[in-house]
């Protein structure tokens, strides 16, 4: 019936529109490239931390090259050890902003720990709550990963090294941050040796920081050592390759 055809004809799914044709790919022209973003944040600044035991001593080194996105040095003083206490120092690797702002706030509750209990925070304590801060901000955490070294209350060497987390790790021979981390573990390995005194790891912990950094162009341009013993504070300053 005309009626019925009318129907089907009004129920007919409409045309679909012919397919675009395709554009032609816009190339480069000669001499022009895109510069890509290389690495993470932990990468940003760059870094370099070693932390070794001795007999009745601890050291700690960093480097001190100051570096802004991978390959361009802004600065070669800056600062990435901090003293807690007399016998207590944390080395700081990561994005600079938060390890300002970490160093800061942890000689805050140093201090404020000293003025409630009436006595200086052992390395130990120190450990937990520094593992306490980083776990409170997991789900937004420090870019920071720090290395705690020191003596306790029997002249005993004290090193722990964190994650992003606070998940803390102890070490009885040595503890690497930064981007250098796999540098230093190889060149520690073979320099470490139990029983040092001040004197023999002082140089052990200078070759070890300049071996390392010189194979990792996100760190070096000079270092500081600390050598903690119950006597003293013993900080000597290196001079390393600025290429």
């Amino acid at each position: 019936a005309p009626w019925l055809k009318k129907t089907w004809a009004r129920r007919a799914a409409p045309q679909l529109p012919p397919p675009a044709r395709p554009q032609p790919i816009e190339r480069w022209p000669p001499g022009r490239f895109i510069v890509r973003a290389m690495g993470g944040i932990m990468e940003y600044n760059g870094g370099a931390i070693v932390a070794m035991a001795g007999e009745n001593c601890v050291g700690i080194a960093a480097d001190t090259r100051h570096g802004l996105r991978q390959l361009m040095t802004v600065g070669c003083n800056r600062q990435k050890i901090f003293q807690l206490t007399d016998q207590t120092f944390v080395g700081l690797a990561g994005l600079a902003g938060d390890v300002q702002t970490m160093s800061q706030l942890l000689d805050f509750r140093v201090k404020l720990y000293s003025l409630r209990e009436e006595r200086t925070m052992e390395p130990h304590i120190v450990g937990n709550m520094l593992s306490s801060m980083l776990y409170e901000k997991r789900f937004g955490p420090w870019f920071a990963e720090p290395v705690v070294a020191g003596l306790d209350k029997d002249k005993k060497p004290f090193l722990c090294g964190f994650d992003f987390i606070g998940c803390l790790s102890t070490a009885k021979d040595f503890c690497v941050s930064g981007t250098t981390s796999d540098q230093l573990f190889g060149v520690c390995e073979s320099f470490w040796r139990p029983g040092m005194n001040k004197d023999e790891l002082f140089e052990t912990l200078s070759q070890c920081l300049l071996s390392a950094t010189d194979r990792d162009c996100l760190a070096g341009w000079g270092g500081i050592v600390h050598i903690i013993t119950p006597d003293e504070i013993i900080t000597k300053t290196l001079k390393g390759r600025m290429d």
